[in-house]
Parts: C-alpha cells; sequence; structure tokens
C-alpha cells in the first residue's frame, strides 16, 4: 500500500516585499535605530541589526524587577541618611560646626548666640571670639560655633569648614559694603546650609516688625533663592527653632571639600627641634576622607608640609582621672611619602637656544662699567630733555615699540614726586589704560606696522595660520625656561579620577574622630602667628597636589568691577583651600571645542558679558574647586572682588595664542586684482610676509602675489571683486605663556597687613609616576 508523502512548500527568492506602514508616532530613537546602517556613500545598502535590547544576555525587564530595583535604589539612599546622622549623633558623635558672621555693624556673634544657649538653659559661653563649644543633651548633638568678627579672611576660612553658616543681620541698619562682599564672596567660593537670626528687633515697633523681617527676607533671597524664613534672635523660641535646625538637619554637601580630608584645630602644641623648625602637633575632628601620612597637608597662609605620623588620643572609660594614652593610627611610609618637591630644576645646558644667561649678562655689564673712560663727565643738572624716546615691550621676545614721553627735570633735594603730581599721573595712567581697552573693542587687535623698524624685525615671532582650528602648530617648540620646571600628566582626566578613588579608601581609616597631626620641619612663625581666636585650617592634599603645572580656569568678570582689566596684571586667587598672587593671562573660552590643535585666540582683556580661560602657573589641584580674583588694596578687610569661576583643568599643551592684524589700504583695483598700500613699507617685508595669507573686512580672501615699487607696495589677488571701501587685513599669531609668579603666598596678618612669604622647595629627585615627562 503506497502512502502519500506530505507536501512542503519551499518559499522562492523572488517573493514581493511591500513596504511597511509608516507610523507617524514613531520617536526620534526608533527612527535612527530603524535606518541605522544601511546606506553609505556609494548607495549600497547595507541591513543592520540593532544591538539595542537585542542578544542572548539582553532581555526585557519585568514590573517586578523594577520596583526592586527602586526598592533598592531607595534602601541604599536611606543608609547614607542614616549614616550622615549616625556621623554627629550620639554622646561621641563628631560636633557640627557653625560659622557665626555678623553682617552689619552694630552686630556681633556672641549676642547672637546667647538666646541659642539659654534656650536650653546653657550658660553662656566664656568666650567672646573664636571656638565655643555645645553639647546639646536634648538633641544629642555637639556643636563648635565659631564666633568672628568683621574680618574678611577669617570669614572665608570659616565657611571652608563650616557645615552651617549663621549670618547674623540688623533690624536697624542695614547691610554695609563689607557685609555684602562677605556674601558674594561666600557664594562664589561654596556655599554650606544658611541660616539667618536678626538682632534688635525688640527696638522695632510691633506693628512694623513683619515688614522688616519681610524686606530682610527678599534681601537675603537675593543671594540665597532657597532661604525661607528669618528668625529673630531676641527671642527665646525662635532661637530653639534655630538650634533644632541645626541639629536636626543634614548639613548640605561640598563637593570640592568632601574628596579630601580637613580639619578645624582645636589645640596646638608646637616642639622645636632647633632654632628655626620643628614639629607641629595639631588636634581637631577629622572630616571629608580619613587622613593619610604619605599625603601633604596644607596649613593656610603657611604653604605644604610633610607628615610624620597619626594618633589619636584614648582614656580608660571607667576612669575619668586617667591620662590620654596616645594611640598611632597612621605612620608615614618613607617610599610612599609624597615629597615636598613643586618643580623641577631646568637643565640649562640641554636647551636649544644660544640665549645669554642672566649672570652672563650681569658680566657684560660690569665689564661695561671697567670700559667706561674716568674722564667722561656726569650730565649736568638741568640739561635733562623735555622729550624723550622710552623703549616699551620685551626686546628678547622682538615686542617693542618707542614712545615720547614728557619729562621734568627735579632737584637732587627733591626725589619724590608731590601728591599733585603723583595724582595727576595716576589719573594719566588710568585713562590711558581705558583708551587701551576702548580700542581693543572697538578694532580688535590691529596694529600699525612700524615705521622705524622693519616689519619682519618687529614681528618676526608671529606666524601666519590658514586655519586658526586646524592648521598644525607644535605645542612643544619654543617653549620658555619656565617649561622646565613644570610637571604634565600623561592623562589628566584618568589621573584625577585614580587619586579621588585611592583618597576615598586610603588613610588611617577612622572618619570623624578626634586626632592629632604630627608636622615635621615646621617654621617657628606657625606657631607664633597661632591666634586660638582665629580659625585655623588644616586640608590634606592629594596625590600630586604640590607639584606646579599651567591650571586653567573658567572665569566670568565681576559686573560691578568697572576698572579695566588686562592680562598678566597681579591679582589674589582663591581657589578651594588655596590663596595666592596670581598674574593670569586671558583667552577665549571656545565653545565649539579645542579643535584639532589645541589653539586659542588670547585676550588683552577681561571684557564683561565673556566667559574667558585664565592660565597661570600654580599648583596642581583635583576637582571642580570654585575660584574668586580680588584685587589687592591697602585695606585687608575690603578687597575687591574682579571676577569669579571655577577650576578647569592641568594642561601645559594649551596654545594661547596673540593676534594682530596688520591693515592695508585699496590703490587701484583691477577685478578680482588690486594693488594694496600702507600694510608694509619696504619690499624686503612683502617677500616676507607673501606666504600669509589675506582677507578683507567684507570677507573676501586672498594672497600676495608680488611687490611693487620700493615703498611697500604690492599686488594681490582675491576670489572676488573688492571695493574701495574695503580693508585688506593679514592675521598672525605669537604664543603667549603666563607668567611665573608661584613663589608667593599670600595671608592676612594679625594687625591686618599684608604678609608675603614662600614655602617652595626645589630637589633634583623629582617624582614623576604618573606624568608622562618633565618639560
Amino acid at each position: 500500500m503506497l502512502t502519500e508523502k506530505p507536501f512542503h512548500h519551499k518559499a522562492g527568492s523572488l517573493k514581493q516585499s511591500n513596504k511597511p506602514f509608516k507610523s507617524k508616532h514613531a520617536t526620534k530613537g526608533a527612527i535612527k535605530d530603524k535606518i541605522k546602517g544601511k546606506f553609505f556613500k556609494k548607495k549600497c545598502k547595507v541591513n543592520r541589526k540593532s544591538i539595542k535590547h537585542s542578544g542572548a544576555n539582553t532581555r526585557s525587564i519585568s514590573r517586578v524587577d523594577r520596583r526592586n530595583a527602586a526598592k533598592l535604589e531607595q534602601q541604599k539612599k536611606r543608609e547614607e541618611v542614616l549614616k550622615t546622622n549616625r556621623f554627629f549623633e550620639g554622646r561621641h558623635g563628631t560636633p557640627k560646626i557653625v560659622a557665626v558672621i555678623p553682617l552689619c555693624p552694630d552686630v556681633d556673634s556672641y549676642n547672637a548666640i546667647k538666646s541659642i544657649y539659654s534656650s536650653i538653659d546653657l550658660q553662656e559661653p566664656s568666650i567672646f571670639k573664636g571656638i565655643a563649644h555645645m553639647n546639646a543633651e536634648r538633641f544629642k548633638h555637639t556643636i563648635q560655633f565659631i564666633l568672628l568678627e568683621r574680618n574678611f579672611i577669617d570669614i572665608l576660612d570659616a565657611c571652608k569648614i563650616a557645615d552651617y553658616v549663621l549670618f547674623v543681620v540688623s533690624a536697624e541698619v542695614e547691610v554695609d559694603p563689607f557685609g555684602e562682599s562677605c556674601l558674594k564672596a561666600i557664594q562664589s567660593q561654596g556655599l554650606p546650609t544658611v541660616i539667618t537670626t536678626t538682632m534688635h528687633m525688640e527696638k522695632i515697633s510691633q506693628k512694623k516688625r513683619n515688614d522688616v523681617k519681610k524686606s530682610l527676607l527678599s534681601y537675603m533671597k537675593h543671594f540665597f533663592p532657597d532661604e525661607e524664613k528669618i528668625h529673630s534672635a531676641d527671642q527665646i523660641q525662635d532661637a530653639l527653632n534655630v538650634l533644632r535646625t541645626i541639629c536636626t538637619q543634614r548639613p548640605k554637601q561640598i563637593l570640592w571639600r568632601d574628596i579630601r580630608p580637613y580639619m578645624l584645630t582645636e589645640e596646638l602644641i608646637y616642639e622645636p627641634n632647633n632654632d628655626n623648625f620643628g614639629t607641629l602637633k595639631v588636634t581637631g575632628y577629622s572630616r571629608g576622607v580619613p587622613f593619610s601620612a604619605n599625603r601633604l597637608v596644607h596649613l593656610q597662609n603657611f604653604g605644604d608640609f610633610q607628615l610624620e605620623q597619626i594618633t589619636v588620643s584614648r582614656k580608660i572609660a571607667d576612669d575619668k582621672d586617667s591620662e590620654e594614652n596616645f594611640q598611632i593610627l597612621h605612620m608615614a611610609d618613607p617610599k610612599l611619602q609624597d615629597s615636598l618637591i613643586s618643580e623641577n630644576e631646568p637643565t640649562f645646558m640641554e636647551n636649544e637656544q644660544t640665549w645669554p644667561t642672566e649672570e652672563e649678562m650681569a658680566g657684560m655689564e660690569v665689564h661695561s662699567e671697567s670700559m667706561r673712560p674716568d674722564d667722561m663727565p656726569d650730565a649736568l643738572p638741568g640739561t635733562t630733555p623735555k622729550k624723550i624716546m622710552k623703549q616699551v615691550g620685551n626686546e628678547s621676545e622682538g615686542e617693542y615699540e618707542e614712545i615720547e614721553i614728557e619729562t621734568k627735570t627735579t632737584s637732587l633735594n627733591d626725589p619724590m614726586l608731590g601728591p599733585e603730581e603723583e595724582a595727576r599721573q595716576l589719573k594719566e595712567y588710568l585713562a590711558n589704560r581705558e583708551k587701551q581697552r576702548r580700542d581693543d573693542l572697538e578694532f580688535p587687535d590691529e596694529v600699525d606696522t612700524p615705521l622705524g623698524i622693519t616689519a619682519r624685525t618687529r614681528f618676526q615671532r608671529y606666524r601666519g595660520l590658514q586655519s586658526f582650528r586646524t592648521s598644525p602648530w607644535d605645542p612643544m617648540e619654543n617653549l620658555p625656561i619656565d617649561y622646565a620646571r613644570i610637571f604634565q600628566f600623561e592623562n589628566y582626566q584618568r589621573t584625577k579620577h585614580r587619586v579621588i578613588n585611592e583618597a576615598a579608601v586610603g588613610g588611617c581609616g577612622i572618619k570623624g574622630a578626634r586626632i592629632t597631626l604630627h608636622l615635621s620641619n615646621v617654621p617657628k612663625e606657625v606657631a607664633e602667628s597661632y591666634d586660638p581666636s582665629r580659625p585655623f585650617n588644616v586640608f590634606g592634599l592629594l596625590e600630586y597636589e604640590h607639584k606646579t603645572s599651567v591650571m586653567n580656569f573658567v572665569v566670568t568678570r565681576n559686573n560691578d568691577y568697572k576698572e579695566p582689566i588686562k592680562s598678566k596684571d597681579p591679582l589674589i586667587l582663591h581657589c578651594g583651600f588655596r590663596r595666592y598672587l596670581v598674574n593670569p593671562i586671558y583667552s577665549q573660552n571656545t565653545q565649539r571645542g579645542k579643535g584639532t590643535n589645541n589653539v586659542h585666540k588670547f585676550e588683552r582683556f577681561l571684557n564683561p558679558g565673556r566667559t574667558c580661560i585664565a592660565s597661570i602657573y600654580g599648583p596642581v589641584q583635583f576637582g571642580h574647586l570654585p575660584m574668586m580674583l580680588f584685587k589687592d588694596t591697602e585695606d585687608i578687610n575690603a578687597p575687591i572682588l574682579v571676577a569669579t569661576g571655577s577650576f578647569l583643568n592641568s594642561d601645559p599643551k594649551r596654545i594661547n595664542a596673540k593676534r594682530i592684524i596688520l591693515t592695508g589700504h585699496p590703490y587701484k583695483i583691477h577685478k578680482k586684482s588690486a594693488v594694496i598700500r600702507y600694510m608694509f613699507f619696504n619690499p624686503e617685508d612683502v617677500l616676507w610676509f607673501k606666504p600669509v595669507q589675506l582677507t578683507t573686512k567684507y570677507g573676501r580672501t586672498g594672497h600676495i602675489k608680488e611687490s611693487l615699487g620700493t615703498h611697500g607696495y604690492m599686488k594681490c589677488v582675491f576670489d572676488s571683486p573688492i571695493t574701495q571701501q574695503d580693508t585688506v587685513m593679514m592675521n598672525l599669531y605669537k604664543r603667549v605663556f603666563p607668567k611665573w609668579n608661584t613663589t608667593t603666598l599670600w595671608k592676612g596678618g594679625l594687625d591686618g597687613t599684608i604678609v608675603k612669604s614662600t614655602s617652595i622647595v626645589n630637589d633634583k629627585n623629582a617624582k614623576i609616576d604618573d606624568f608622562e615627562m618633565e618639560m
């Protein structure tokens, strides 16, 4: 019996495939995944399967899995909150730091916290300034109040380590310019949790008190929009609410501060080893990440130092009269300890340039003085000309000009200028700077070709670029001798992540404990200048944060400052926990990226309304640190805020190119060719700059074809006809480097004076673990 085989249909290769329905509600991502990889330049169709939500290891997430993931994330956040609260709670918890800042001249920090002590029936603090300790048994918290006076530097230092800032304002007197300067600086530096209280409210009539509070709240919201209420320091209930807020609220985190260890000094002991140096023992509560004896520490106003060891004091719990027993938490390892080498020692024999050294120049001056004839008479008084030529600029860079200045003969018994003459010259100097700033805004980078010197000599260090973003420029050529002192990272971002992660898990392992740091080789002036009534902060450095490199900051000019800010003007830099004098240069903050050649246009002035990059030589730092630039004044309590911003990166290969524009006027025009004059004044300069591309203010491009005559006329060809009113321009560029000025620290003296000191140590045995090279 025969059985029929089952029939199986085999699909052919010519089966018709209809176009699928085009949905009008497809998302952009779905459309992008659908057409991904299907078309090339030659119109070749390639079917590529999207890897999104595909593969053996991927699966669709169910509703139960999403709920479990959300539950785990919520549990993780709760554990973090509990961990933070336990850090401050309990009998042995770490105290919270509250900086009490008076903003008005008729208020003080001591009277502001008297009612807070009275609200929980505690005796008033025995000190009027400094650190006042409070043990709030009712809330199971310990608080350290930093009672501050109206000192600008102390207020900034206290806010760097404070968990809360308690502003004290007056109901009768408005906030003065000093208080407003403090608010702007604290806002730019990094803001902890803010609480505002007012004094002298009992002197205001009952009907006007609400209006006064609304006015004060509106003023504080201008600086701190999250502020919701103004408390009264004269009322016990409001003082209790302030204390309750401090004890129950979670302090706001400041990222640049929390990635490194820091402490507020409570006790300081100095043990001299010789006449000038000794061991400094600093005691306080460890905050941030744990301290490590192998890392350096920074004493504000004095520099960086090495640690010998970290100890903690312990007592026998049952015996209150027992002596403290010190236990060593961490000892410094000489093989792993960071050195105090901040810069390399340049080797002049390896330098490619053959310029004479400073010693050789000094010898030449002595030799020229010895060759001077003895019978050559000095100039007689009164024979000095009324007008002389003065050289301005740096002759070694080939950039200088001669200007005519007026002089007046003065008597040798009258070397100092009178007050009227001094005021006149200062007014003339400021007017000249303002004129330069206006000219730079109206005619940016335009310069005139000098008549007394050839252009190829005057602009010998400049070059032409066909494309500012893509033309090649070697960042290692023609470097100054200062680049032989600094360090450079092979990969700054990778090193930053590694250093921050290692600091979080390293150290002595006890966070929030009361420890003692033993600092070695500390000058005795540190102990002599210590004042318990002023905040004395200690910050632990991350690895490599003592090395010197090129630091770049994003800065924005303060709109309230009206005077011109020129590149390389001396300013005071506050960046994170550091404070020192700098001479920054400014360049454009390129919005489209750094391009393929990392070239950025140099700015002569920091103009308002623009965000620029400030470059300096300075110690390496990691993290998104806030920065401020101040102008130095005679009064330490009245600094002028010039600009604010944040730290960007450390990049010595960033090229800041100064641009100059040489302009010429069309003399004769014939279609696309024209005769240009007044750009150069001799045919040799025309031939020298012949390869450089020309542009016009109306958008034409061209090049020099040949020189005409002997007066600098030249025949040029453009891509389209130009008009008689057009201006021909030639762009030339030169790399600009920062000014070396990192050996000077800036601090406020006890008497309000400005003190300058140095704490830079040089050594040939430089440590370059993550550094690519010694430049």
